[in-house]
């Protein structure tokens, strides 16, 4: 599915398509602007650094902790085996759903740095061009009927296929350029046979978000019948 390889402290997983060209550097923001490959970034609790190198437009994102923890370990993390790193089980999720053809990131490598019962990471996936979220997109306009049914199709599209998103909210929905629509960052995510209880819970998460982003934002061309009419569509599409 991947291939994995270990360089000193550093176990390196990786696309087949990629795994001949991945080295420690491709996971040093520093690396890349040095080389004057950087073309964004977007920042949030973590930066995420655009690099564009020999035609791949990528993403690379260190794990940071988030909460009270996080002011004290940062992006420290407790190694209890390599498949039960969050850095592992993300790419690997990331493997299975890519090769279902769900629309997610293709995943290109990940990094894990393991120092006696401590492990750093960092995983690289593919840039979806043309990228804005459905906040970027709220911030401007209002949505389609057509655009509302596809984002409802689409995460109906995941939760058959049992992917449980563990912070689906409107910053990890995006369009491409096409209006395609993908679905971003898995960390803490898992696949789960399909069932009503943790779908809904998936659902109320993402309502919430849409209810909080209007709170945060001045504009924002959202109403009441736009989520009826996405959660409708959405009930439509799902197999259970």
């Amino acid at each position: 599915m991947f291939n994995q390889q270990t360089i000193n402290e550093h176990i390196i997983l990786s696309h087949p398509e990629h795994s001949a060209e991945i080295s420690l550097n491709w996971f040093d923001n520093e690396y890349w602007q040095q080389q004057g490959k950087i073309v964004g970034a977007k920042k949030g609790r973590a930066t995420a650094w655009f690099f564009c190198h020999n035609g791949l437009t990528a993403v690379l994102r260190h794990y940071w902790r988030g909460g009270l923890v996080g002011k004290v370990l940062s992006d420290q993390y407790v190694f209890f085996g390599l498949e039960k790193t969050r850095v592992y089980q993300e790419f690997s999720l990331m493997m299975k759903l890519y090769e279902l053809g769900l629309n997610v990131p293709k995943p290109i490598a990940a990094k894990i740095s393991q120092a006696g019962l401590i492990y750093r990471g960092d995983i690289i996936t593919q840039a979806v061009v043309g990228a804005q979220s459905v906040l970027d997109i709220l911030k401007q306009r209002p949505f389609s009927a057509q655009e509302l049914i596809k984002v409802a199709h689409t995460i109906a599209d995941f939760h058959n296929h049992g992917v449980y998103h563990a912070d689906l909210n409107i910053n990890n929905i995006l369009f491409d350029e096409t209006g395609e629509i993908y679905i971003i960052d898995f960390d803490r995510c898992e696949l789960k046979l399909p069932a009503s209880n943790w779908q809904q819970a998936n659902m109320t998460r993402l309502a919430r978000s849409f209810h909080k982003e209007q709170g945060r934002n001045k504009v924002m061309h959202w109403q009441t019948t736009d989520w009826q009419q996405l959660h409708t569509a959405y009930q439509s599409t799902l197999k259970i």
